[in-house]
């Protein structure tokens, strides 16, 4: 099982969702000024996302690439039921509305997000 991202490796996720593959230094430039990071910061995360599962590297051209692991609308779900549970008090499934007009999510991402949460973000037929 993947786990769930720091606000920080979040970051770097959103970025590879965005596009990708990505090198560290394209990786760096997009997370450099919300984060503050150097770009010995940016490696070392990287290399902790790869050991955590989060995401993956390979070589295009003799240049090392990152890509995600961790799905773009579990990761998401997971949260924002974190979130609604831990901060709000929600109990219970949370509305899907509340990811209107986020610029992250498509509208058949925002389908599978709406299913996840109804479910309690468990995806059906799952093993783990």
């Amino acid at each position: 099982m993947i786990q769930q991202p720091s606000a920080s490796e979040l970051a770097i996720l959103k970025a590879l969702w965005q596009q990708s593959p990505l090198s560290a230094r394209e990786i760096h430039r997009q997370v450099e000024d919300p984060l503050g990071w150097s770009y010995s910061s940016t490696r070392k995360t990287l290399d902790r996302m790869q050991d955590k599962g989060l995401l993956q590297a390979f070589e295009v051209h003799g240049l090392k690439v990152f890509e995600a692991r961790a799905d773009k609308v579990e990761t998401l779900a997971a949260y924002a039921q974190d979130f609604a549970q831990r901060v709000l008090e929600i109990k219970g499934p949370m509305p899907a509305s509340f990811f209107a007009g986020s610029e992250l999510l498509s509208e058949a991402e925002l389908k599978a997000l709406e299913a996840l949460l109804a479910a309690g973000g468990e995806k059906e037929g799952e093993d783990d």
